[in-house]
Order: C-alpha cells, then sequence, then structure tokens
C-alpha cells in the first residue's frame, strides 16, 4: 500500500467534521511531499527545529501543527508560521507563545492538553486548572495567542473501556470550558485519537485525529 492509498482509506472512515493530522514526525520531505500530492494540507510534527527545517523545504500552504511536548525556549523557531499547538499545558507557556506571535504580528491558535491517562509520563493540565486559566486576568492579557480547543492523550493500553473513559473525560472537560468565550477563547476543536484508537475517539467527539504510523508505515527511532 502507498501513502497515497493509506491516506484515501483512513479518509473514507472519517466524518466531515473530523480534521485529520497526519503525523510525520521521523519522516522524510519526500514521504510528506507524497501526502502532500494525495490532498493532504495538515502535518503534525513533535520536535520544533525538525518541524522548522521541514517548513523551510516544503510548500507553503501546508498546515504545520505542533503535537509534542512544547519547551518555551524552542518556540521562536516555529513562531512565524505553526498554524496550530496541541500540548499547550501552563500559562508560562501562553506567555511565551503570545510573545513570539506578537514579534511575527500574528495570532497563534493553542490546544489547552488536559491530562486524561493514568501514566505519570504523559503531560497535561487538571480540568480544573484549565478552567482557571482561562477565567484568569492573565490569560485575559494574552492577544496574540487564541484557545480553540483541548488535547489529551490516553493511557498506552490495550484496555478498551480505559481508553473509551479517558476520551470521554476530554469530552465533557470541553463540555465544561465551551461556555468560557472570550476575545482570545472560542473552544471548537478536540483533538484525540491516533492510528490505534481514533475510530473509537471519534465516537466519543473527537474533532481532530492524529495518525501517524498509518499512513506512513512504522516509524525508525534508530
Amino acid at each position: 500500500m502507498t501513502i497515497k492509498d493509506n491516506l484515501e482509506n483512513i479518509k473514507s472512515t472519517l466524518p466531515d467534521h473530523v480534521t485529520l493530522v497526519a503525523v510525520s514526525k521521523t519522516k522524510p520531505v519526500s514521504d510528506i511531499l507524497e501526502a502532500y500530492e494525495a490532498g493532504q494540507r495538515v502535518f503534525g510534527e513533535n520536535k520544533i527545529q525538525e518541524m522548522a527545517s521541514k517548513y523551510e523545504e516544503l510548500p507553503k500552504d501546508i498546515e504545520w501543527h505542533m503535537i509534542g511536548h512544547v519547551q518555551r525556549n524552542k518556540v521562536k523557531y516555529m513562531g512565524s508560521f505553526v498554524h496550530l499547538i496541541h500540548g499547550v499545558d501552563s500559562l508560562k507557556l501562553l506567555e511565551e507563545i503570545n510573545k513570539q506571535a506578537l514579534k511575527h504580528s500574528r495570532i497563534i491558535n493553542c490546544l489547552l492538553q488536559i491530562k486524561i491517562a493514568s501514566e505519570d509520563s504523559k503531560f497535561g493540565m487538571t480540568p480544573n486548572d484549565a478552567k482557571a486559566l482561562l477565567q484568569s486576568i492573565d490569560f485575559s492579557e494574552l492577544k496574540n495567542i487564541k484557545v480553540t480547543g483541548v488535547m489529551g492523550m490516553a493511557t498506552f493500553t490495550n484496555d478498551h473501556e480505559q481508553i473509551e473513559n479517558e476520551f470521554k473525560l476530554l469530552k465533557s472537560t470541553f463540555d465544561n470550558l465551551s461556555s468560557l468565550t472570550s476575545e482570545n477563547c472560542e473552544l471548537q476543536t478536540i483533538s484525540m485519537g491516533m492510528s490505534g484508537d481514533y475510530k473509537l475517539a471519534i465516537d466519543c467527539g473527537s474533532t481532530m485525529v492524529r495518525v501517524g504510523s498509518s499512513i506512513f508505515g512504522a516509524r525508525n527511532y534508530s
């Protein structure tokens, strides 16, 4: 199966309201171009400098999504072009993104990462922390970011019921926060679900899925 075939197969299973983020981390520019030529325009990377390097080489109508954990000192490398930052887990990070967006006279869209997994290795805020952040005066003063939704990563497990419960937690968090609309906050996106569980995630309310290996094949981390 080619990358084009894989893309067409996955897209045929997605409802119209669900955005497919093709996760291209560790993959060469040639693979991304193959997906681009098959019509894919939204790509996700988990390392900022790798994404910035690919941005320089690839067509400029690509929407780049930063889906990995974000270190504040590296935001400057993507401030001029990133379309959406998925893993925002603190006010300090939002302030840095706002600062870099201001330098480039743009508004950067962000998702608040909610910790839904039981694993300690996963980042994210509690639903209560997210609510407090969105209601804070410090947040209201950030004019160059916009929080457009939430993101979560389920526990790495074969327990279908546990994953479903974690996805439902993210959906209920989104529902509880969605009334907190302001100039820099309008929640529309629920980013959850990856190659192994995106269909379940969509059933639980996901509007954005992050799929990599099912499109590009297994990754080589060596």
